[in-house]
C-alpha cells in the first residue's frame, strides 16, 4: 500500500503513551464511600455477600472515616443499622439513634476534609422493612412519609451532615425537605436526590449489610428496570424541587441512563455501584474467573466514561490506593 493511513496503535504503543491520551481517568476525589454503622457491635464485622465490607461500631466508624479522609477520598455515605425496628422508624428520628450517632461521631473526626453523606430513608428502621409508612393494606403512604423523611432529615441537618441522600424515591420529597431546611436555617445543607433508583435485583447485598426485614418488593415506589425516558421525568422534577446533586442507582446495568442524564444535567451527577455489581466481581475474582484489580478499575472506568462526576462505591479507599 503506497498511500499513508492514520494508526491508531501508535497512540497504543507504552503505558506513557495510553496515559497521556486517555480520555477518561479517575480520580478519589470523586470517589464516596459507603459505610455502615451498627447499634450493639463491640468490634467490627464483615458482610459475608460483601468480602471486604463492615458493619462498624462506633469507634471503628471513627478510624475508617480519618482513613478515607487520609485516602483523599471526596465523601463518605453512611447508613445505620438499629439494634429495634418499629413500624414508623422511631430510630431514624432520635437524636441517639445509632445514624445520627454516627453522623456527628464522623463529622467530629474528619469536618470538612470529607463531604459526609446521610442516607435519608426508613428502611432500615422499619420493621417491615419499606422505605416508608405502610397502610393497613400494605400499600406505602407517600405523603405521611414525607412528614418522617423531613424530620430525619433535620437531625442529620443538626447533627452535622453535610450532604443529605433522599433514596426513598417517594414523590415531591426534595421539595419537601427542601423547604423544611431552609426553614429551619439549613440553608447550606446539601441535597442529594436518588433521582433516578431503579427496583433492581442488584441490591442483594445491601439488604444483609443493614439486616433488611422486608418482604415482598418496592416496585411501587422505585422505578421499572426497562424505563429509560421515566427516568429524564424524575430527574427533571427533583431539579426543580431544588436537588442540588442528582444520581442515578444502580450504576452499571443503567449506564445509558446515566449518560442520558448527564448529557442533559447542569447539575453534577453521580451513580452508585450498588452491592450486587461489588459482589459479582468479588466473587467471580475469587474463582479466578477475572483479574480483579483490572475489573474493578473498568467497572469505574465505565461510569466515569457515561457522565458520572462522582461515584459511591465500596472499593473507594482501595482504588484510591491504587491510583496513587
Amino acid at each position: 500500500m503506497t498511500t499513508p493511513y492514520y494508526r491508531p496503535r501508535r497512540l497504543r504503543t507504552s503505558p506513557a503513551m495510553r496515559s497521556l491520551t486517555a480520555e477518561t481517568r479517575l480520580h478519589a476525589r470523586e470517589l464516596v464511600l459507603p459505610m455502615f454503622v451498627r447499634e450493639g457491635l463491640s468490634e467490627a464485622r464483615e458482610i459475608p455477600s460483601m468480602p471486604g465490607v463492615l458493619q462498624h461500631t462506633r469507634d471503628s466508624l471513627r478510624r475508617a472515616a480519618a482513613a478515607a479522609a487520609e485516602a483523599g477520598l471526596g465523601g463518605v455515605m453512611l447508613f445505620g443499622v438499629p439494634a429495634t425496628r418499629d413500624a414508623v422508624g422511631s430510630g431514624a428520628t432520635d437524636p441517639d439513634g445509632i445514624l445520627n450517632l454516627g453522623i456527628a461521631d464522623v463529622v467530629s473526626e474528619v469536618g470538612d476534609a470529607l463531604v459526609v453523606m446521610t442516607d435519608v430513608c426508613l428502611d432500615e428502621f422499619t420493621d417491615h422493612g419499606h422505605c416508608g409508612l405502610v397502610r393497613a393494606d400494605g400499600s406505602v403512604d407517600n405523603d405521611a412519609t414525607l412528614a418522617r423523611y423531613v424530620e430525619m432529615a433535620l437531625v442529620h441537618a443538626e447533627v452535622g451532615g453535610h450532604m443529605l441522600g433522599l433514596s426513598g424515591m417517594m414523590d415531591g420529597q426534595v421539595g419537601a425537605v427542601r423547604e423544611a431546611l431552609d426553614a429551619a436555617g439549613h440553608t447550606d445543607t446539601a441535597i442529594l436526590a436518588y433521582a433516578a433508583k431503579y427496583a433492581s435485583a442488584f441490591y442483594g447485598p445491601f439488604r444483609d449489610a443493614v439486616e433488611s426485614t422486608l418482604t415482598g418488593d418496592r416496585k411501587t415506589y422505585q422505578m421499572e428496570p426497562g424505563n429509560r425516558r421515566e427516568a429524564a421525568r424524575e430527574v427533571a422534577l427533583d431539579v426543580e424541587e431544588g436537588a442540588d446533586v442528582i444520581m442515578v442507582k444502580p450504576a452499571g446495568p443503567y449506564l445509558d441512563v446515566l449518560a442520558d442524564v448527564a448529557a442533559a444535567s447542569d447539575l453534577p451527577v453521580a451513580a452508585y455501584q450498588v452491592s450486587g455489581e461489588y459482589a459479582m466481581i468479588e466473587a467471580a475474582a475469587a474463582q479466578g474467573w477475572i483479574e480483579r484489580e483490572r475489573a474493578i478499575l473498568e467497572s469505574l472506568v465505565g461510569i466515569k466514561r457515561a457522565g458520572a462526576d462522582m461515584i459511591l462505591t465500596y472499593w473507594a479507599q482501595e482504588v484510591a490506593g491504587m491510583l496513587r
